[in-house]
């Protein structure tokens, strides 16, 4: 087992470097995702507090993440990672030992009946293509609600669109567009290789608001470059959600 989590790593890192090292100042995250049955929602967030209860209550510490939730029942949590050596870790097993192996089984017993499928990927914020003037950062307060656009892409056509979003961006900074967006690239775990956009706004009013206002600032040119860029995307999805930091955790640094 020892030897295939070594090969495994080695995988991992190897697919992860060509995207982790495009830029400086890109950050790789852990995503766990559950896709909770609509009759198990409130029994997901029920223990999904009760276990940061006890999280908080044994001072679970190198553990901190964040929680989405998009509208059709998919709960992420985000974990940032450092190195791929993060991912060998094993971040619960102080609490498992505070708790006592039973009563860290139970709580998963619980969240294991709210879903039949659940896994784990590695997503990468890029900086090179991000358009955040204030400041990088996927924590927008005030701004919970989210706006998911997954622009799936062919091997061949990677760069391509690369090169198309690298365009959008210095438009958006040449227009001082008042809409941020950030670029993650799908990395370890997802099936098929994708760029998603994430848009941050206060709720579903004020992200239809700004994305018209936009539409106005960019004008014929960014309608234009849109139209380039799609050319290259083989499937587009889009998704709404909002973050959870009721369901978040953050170790205490004491």
């Amino acid at each position: 087992m020892k030897t295939l989590n070594t090969t495994l790593l080695l995988a991992i890192t190897l697919l992860l470097t060509p995207i982790i090292s495009n830029a400086q100042g890109n950050q790789a995250y852990w995503i766990h995702e559950d896709q909770v049955k609509p009759s198990k929602t409130g029994e997901y967030e029920k223990v999904s507090k009760d276990f940061i209860e006890a999280c908080k209550k044994h001072d679970l510490k190198d553990a901190d993440w964040v929680t989405a939730q998009m509208d059709d029942g998919t709960y992420l949590t985000l974990t940032a990672i450092q190195n791929m050596s993060d991912l060998d870790k094993n971040s619960l097993a102080p609490l498992a030992e505070k708790m006592g192996n039973e009563n860290f089984r139970a709580i998963f017993e619980r969240f294991n009946k709210c879903y039949d499928k659940h896994g784990d990927y590695v997503l990468v914020l890029n900086s090179d293509l991000s358009y955040m003037p204030t400041g990088l950062t996927i924590n927008t307060e005030g701004k919970n609600y989210r706006k998911y656009h997954f622009l799936y892409v062919t091997p061949e056509n990677v760069q391509n669109l690369r090169g198309k979003i690298k365009e959008l961006k210095a438009l958006y900074e040449k227009k001082g567009a008042k809409e941020h967006f950030r670029i993650y690239r799908a990395g370890f775990g997802t099936m098929g290789d994708y760029f998603l956009a994430v848009v941050s706004a206060k709720d579903a009013q004020d992200y239809a608001r700004q994305s018209d206002e936009n539409d106005v600032i960019l004008g014929e040119d960014g309608k234009k470059l849109f139209e380039d860029m799609f050319k290259y995307v083989e499937k587009y999805e889009s998704k709404t959600g909002g973050m959870r930091p009721d369901l978040s955790y953050s170790a205490s640094k004491k």
